[in-house]
């Protein structure tokens, strides 16, 4: 039997709510689940959970991030804030001139670029502003989304792409300027967890019946164990049966960032909680999601490379993982109360009401980057830094630090 046939693979049926998969796209799959057998195997049958989904997401050349689907956008799985509107780059932007302004000058890093479309808007609107830094750096694993980026730079910002600079790990330590990141944090990958009446338990992934099947044994990570009790002590006792997940590779990218980072600011916006909404009881079964084409749902196990696994931010952590790290937290409030904040109703008496396309194109973008049923709640933004004095601008309208 030849090689291929021995690693054949019965089709799974979808959800019927998702589109069925190209046969090249099916082909990719089956490569990305024979890589993971393989570390199955190496691993005793079984992987933490945190591990499939970084498989599944950075695989090199395989993963959902690291391959070449495209992921952004109408053609794409979802669409992010930056594909909706460049309003929400240039708010963003003012924020951005407020820090760098107090430094004297400085660089900016933004972690996962996606299609390029938000550095492209920061570049635009800080020149505008006459506040461009002195080098706009791109963290950004994927080949692919690199030269899409690359592409987007080059067709609307040409004469700035001088000052980008795409690095595969964090700069150096002495980075003075501004850290952004746009729906990071949630495809970190995560581990999960499960109470028992035995007691904790971790989740797992195995291969059984020609598909990756899940399964909670005593934890094995590193960490997860203290994690749980200390989240316990914070959010209280949970109760048997109740599962969720934690990101422990946060706390750790922070402390990274906290050893590059002289003088600066840290704005992250992604889509979560603070704890005690995350870990409240009735929501029971945690928060992991995967989009595909435009549709959500919550088997993470199916489609390996071909779909984003998801989870919500705990913004509780990520304030505690930055104080730890040496920051100092700086805010914490909602996309629509930071965008406002950042003089978002000011740049809207710049449109013209009897352009009347583009002035509703605007409104509906602003709808959708603001209305709490849309982006607005469920979207939040925190901040945090070292050595700026002035209070940002972004949280001016409301903190809700105090619910963290």
């Amino acid at each position: 039997m030849s090689s291929s046939q021995s690693r054949s693979h019965r089709v799974e049926p979808l959800p019927t709510e998702l589109p069925e998969p190209e046969p090249e796209a099916r082909e990719h799959s089956i490569r990305l689940i024979e890589l993971i057998k393989d570390e199955l195997a190496q691993g005793g049958g079984r992987l933490p959970f945190d591990r499939f989904m970084a498989l599944a997401l950075y695989a090199p050349g395989l993963g959902y991030y690291t391959a070449g689907a495209r992921k952004f956008g109408e053609a794409g799985d979802f669409i992010t804030a930056p594909e909706i509107s460049p309003l929400f780059a240039r708010c963003l932007a003012r924020q951005c001139k407020q820090v760098l302004t107090e430094l004297g000058g400085g660089d900016l890093l933004e972690a996962g670029a996606g299609t390029g479309a938000l550095a492209t808007d920061l570049l635009l609107e800080l020149e505008a502003l006459e506040m461009l830094p002195e080098h706009y750096f791109i963290l950004e694993v994927s080949p692919d989304l690199q030269q899409r980026q690359r592409e987007t730079l080059m067709a609307r910002a040409a004469h700035l792409t001088d000052r980008v600079q795409w690095l595969s790990t964090l700069p150096e330590s002495g980075f003075n300027g501004v850290v952004v990141a746009n729906e990071l944090l949630d495809a970190m990958p995560v581990s999960r967890f499960h109470i028992a009446e035995t007691g904790v338990q971790e989740g797992f992934v195995r291969w059984t019946d020609d598909a990756f099947a899940s399964y909670w044994d005593e934890p094995a990570s590193p960490g997860l164990m203290d994690a749980i009790v200390a989240l316990q002590k914070q959010v209280g006792e949970l109760a048997v049966g109740y599962e969720s997940e934690l990101n422990l590779r946060a706390t750790s990218w922070m402390l990274s960032l906290a050893q590059r980072v002289e003088r600066g600011a840290i704005v992250l916006i992604d889509y979560g909680y603070p704890a005690s909404e995350y870990y409240h009881p009735q929501r029971s079964m945690g928060t992991l999601m995967c989009y595909y084409r435009h549709r959500a749902h919550d088997d993470v196990l199916i489609l390996p490379g071909l779909q984003d696994i998801t989870a919500h931010v705990d913004f509780t952590a990520v304030a505690k993982a930055g104080l730890d790290a040496g920051f100092n937290l700086k805010g914490y409030t909602t996309q629509a109360h930071f965008l406002l904040g950042c003089g978002l109703d000011s740049l809207l008496m710049n449109s013209d009401p009897n352009d009347i396309k583009n002035h509703m194109t605007l409104m509906q973008a602003v709808k959708r980057l603001t209305m709490p049923t849309e982006m607005g709640e469920r979207f939040k933004a925190i901040a945090l830094s070292k050595g700026i004095e002035s209070s940002l601008m972004g949280f001016s309208v409301r903190d809700l630090s105090d619910r963290l």
